[in-house]
């Protein structure tokens, strides 16, 4: 019981004790890792607005004719954004240890994603030119399409982004019991697979996510696990 409450205390910072002259201290040095999203907005921008190539790779595969279009698939699509911003949220208040860990495979991970975009220009064409049904789910779509280009999607970052949340659940104290991971597992993968059914990516930048990922996991988490296996024998 002592040791829960012990935990409890060295997760939780008192953010409103924060000044900027105390970051670099250990209860609040973890804030640092924020530098990196206006960084990664910043480049982001550059390649999908700024950085116009005079051609782009288009992204293909049989698999993907063979998948239909399924409007209701943007659900979990735009669930990704609560998904993501919520366990940083989270994480941040509440286990800053497995907030680390989370910002350590994102800003890899992330980065990772950007130099392929900068070194191999891609895009996708697979979008519908036009609806068979018409509801609030497709019009949303269609506007989603005027707003978000069809360039640098492979691989996908709501993949990346799925998977860091995924395994920064299954890094936290709160989420370790096999239902809470099982439910993590099961919403990255929803997730991922609704990119393929909206038209948003290729098979193929779900499956090029995937080394991605699995570099990501060791640089964040690789010591770690060493370590615990090593404790475990």
């Amino acid at each position: 019981m002592n040791t829960t409450i012990h935990e409890e205390k060295r997760r939780l910072v008192d953010y409103r004790k924060f000044r900027f002259s105390k970051l670099n201290t250990p209860e609040f040095e973890h804030l640092k890792y924020l530098l990196f999203w206006p960084v990664y907005g910043l480049l982001f921008l550059t390649v999908e607005r700024l950085w116009i190539r005079d051609s782009y790779t288009p992204i293909h595969c049989a698999l993907d004719d063979a998948i239909p279009f399924c409007e209701i698939f943007l659900i979990p699509y735009l669930f990704w954004f609560v998904f993501l911003v919520g366990m940083l949220l989270y994480t941040l208040l509440l286990d800053t240890r497995a907030f680390k860990g989370m910002m350590r495979f994102i800003i890899v991970s992330y980065t990772a994603a950007i130099l392929i975009y900068m070194l191999f220009p891609n895009c996708q064409q697979l979008r519908p030119l036009a609806f068979e049904r018409d509801n609030v789910l497709t019009r949303f779509i269609a506007r989603f399409y005027e707003f978000d280009t069809n360039t640098n999607v492979c691989p996908s970052i709501h993949v990346i982004g799925s998977a860091a949340v995924m395994f920064a659940a299954w890094d936290s104290r709160d989420f370790r019991t096999p239902a809470w991971r099982a439910a993590f597992c099961v919403m990255a993968v929803l997730i991922s697979v609704s990119t393929v059914f909206i038209k948003q990516h290729s098979v193929l930048d779900l499956l090029a996510a995937v080394p991605v990922c699995a570099a990501a996991y060791l640089f964040a988490y690789g010591k770690k696990r060493k370590i615990s296996l090593s404790r475990k024998r």
